[in-house]
């Protein structure tokens, strides 16, 4: 089943399940005996007709089938909440505008019952896709290269289980792999064969597609893609250098020979004055709900600090340095007590960032600002993310990343959040901001305990696995040989 296929497929259950969950509620409270009136045949026709049309554009706007983007179950969380918000919202202004009575508990247990119909929806699905890996009935992946790159692209894999695509190992010459791993033993399973042996090294093991994460650099790979597309093994390549993705590409065929034109991608002034209003209005609702929790933290900062706030100094947009204000926490402060390890592990600390967001210096969706001493070791692609204003979270910090973390991986997510910029993505980041907050809650008794230095680890092979099912380990790498050379 291709990817389309299943997003589809998930599209049309959900109108399906449109009908039915208003059915289902006109049946609650019936039998619940309320008070509100029941649905006329005209207007339950109506709003089927109106939820119907609003949730198919819902769903090609934000990608609601919840594995575009990779599989994330807060991502998929926080946009079909983002989703059924935004239906309701336009289902009362129907209510309002066309006088057809509808009523808010018949609205509200309908939107319960589309959000709990939607989870089971996508849920039955995942566990559709994880039975065909179990099953083996999958497409065989191995990657030419050994770097980050090939890392990060397996990675990738695993978390799009709708392509059923098992990554099954790496394959790259001995030069190579000798230069990735220059004081470590070869991998459990590694392989070392000739050239001329690589096509039957992937046909013993099945293997239906060869993946290069870099570019050809030798006629050995052009003559390997040649007797890959002889045996039928398709061949696919990443564009290089792959961090031009702040772009919108374009493939042209000149005369046979493949164009890839890298357009640059500029937020259009509506976009950025909506994004303004976003922040002054939800910030000031932010900041003056929010106030009295940074009051008191900051008032038992000071009894025992003798200061509440600090300013940092970090690079914004466009690389304007400002000020930024937060508690008087250390990052990640391991030798500080309980109570300061707490506010920064839930980001209690960077609450009064909301005055720099008032102020225009920071949005509330964003990359995250950087001091000075870093920045100023941005390389031009890292510098990318210096274009748009830094925000208090962003895509890279729901997934994991905080101020200890390379500035490289965090630019990845910080651009991909710039490549297709929308109010509605900045809502959905922080609802999904809220979920990893509770996530952290949960892990605190376990997070808070500084962890003890290790000496002499040597990194152990990758094993790859989509979501909870894995991957058997079978082929590593297949290393040139000396006297397969010639």
């Amino acid at each position: 089943m291709k990817p389309e296929q299943l997003r589809n497929q998930i599209l049309c259950a959900d109108l399906v399940w449109i009908p039915l969950a208003l059915a289902a509620e006109q049946a609650v409270c019936s039998k619940l005996h309320s008070c509100q009136l029941p649905l006329g045949p005209s207007n339950f026709v109506v709003y089927v007709v109106c939820t119907v049309f609003s949730w198919v554009l819902l769903s090609e706007n934000m990608h609601l089938d919840g594995f575009r983007g990779g599989w994330r179950l807060s991502a998929l969380v926080s946009h079909l909440l983002l989703a059924v918000a935004l239906l309701m919202v336009l289902l009362l202004a129907v209510e309002n505008v066309s006088g057809r009575y509808a009523g808010r508990l018949t609205l509200s247990l309908f939107s319960l019952f589309l959000l709990i119909g939607f989870l089971a929806i996508r849920w039955f699905a995942l566990k559709t896709v994880l039975r065909r890996y179990q099953k083996g009935n999958v497409h065989r992946v191995v990657i030419l290269g050994s770097d980050r790159l090939a890392t990060e692209l397996a990675a990738k894999f695993n978390h799009h289980p709708d392509l059923c695509c098992e990554v099954i190992g790496f394959l790259c010459p001995g030069a190579e792999a000798s230069a990735t791993r220059p004081r470590q033993q070869p991998a459990a399973g590694a392989a070392t064969v000739s050239t001329m042996e690589v096509i039957g090294l992937l046909r013993q093991h099945n293997v239906d597609e060869l993946v290069m994460s870099h570019a050809p650099a030798s006629n050995e790979i052009l003559n390997l893609v040649a007797l890959c597309r002889q045996q039928a093994i398709r061949v696919s390549l990443i564009p290089q250098p792959y961090e031009l993705y702040l772009s919108r590409p374009i493939l042209l065929d000149l005369g046979g020979l493949p164009l890839l034109q890298l357009g640059e991608m500029g937020s259009p002034a509506s976009g950025r004055i909506g994004k303004r209003l976003m922040d002054i209005g939800l910030g000031f609702v932010l900041a003056a709900s929010l106030l009295p929790i940074v009051l008191v933290c900051g008032a038992t900062l000071r009894w025992f600090t003798g200061h509440a706030f600090r300013w940092e100094r970090r690079i914004g947009w466009r690389g304007a340095p400002f000020s930024m204000l937060r508690l008087n926490v250390d990052h990640n402060p391991q030798n500080g007590s309980r109570f300061e390890r707490l506010l920064w592990q839930l980001s209690i600390s960077e609450l009064p960032q909301l005055w720099n967001v008032l102020r225009g210096e920071m949005s509330l969706v964003g990359p995250r600002p950087e001091g000075p001493a870093r920045a100023h070791f941005y390389s031009s692609w890292q510098q990318q993310r210096l274009s748009v204003k830094p925000g208090i979270t962003g895509l890279a910090q729901v997934h994991g990343l905080r101020e200890e973390h390379a500035s490289e991986d965090k630019t990845r997510h910080d651009l991909q959040y710039m490549l297709h910029p929308s109010l509605l993505k900045d809502l959905s980041l922080l609802i999904e901001t809220i979920w990893t907050l509770l996530l952290r809650v949960i892990q605190i008794p376990k997070r808070t305990v500084a962890p003890k230095p290790t000496q002499g680890m040597v990194p152990q092979p990758i094993s790859y696995s989509p979501i909870t099912q894995p991957f058997p380990e079978m082929l590593q790498h297949a290393h040139r040989t000396q006297s397969g050379s010639d």
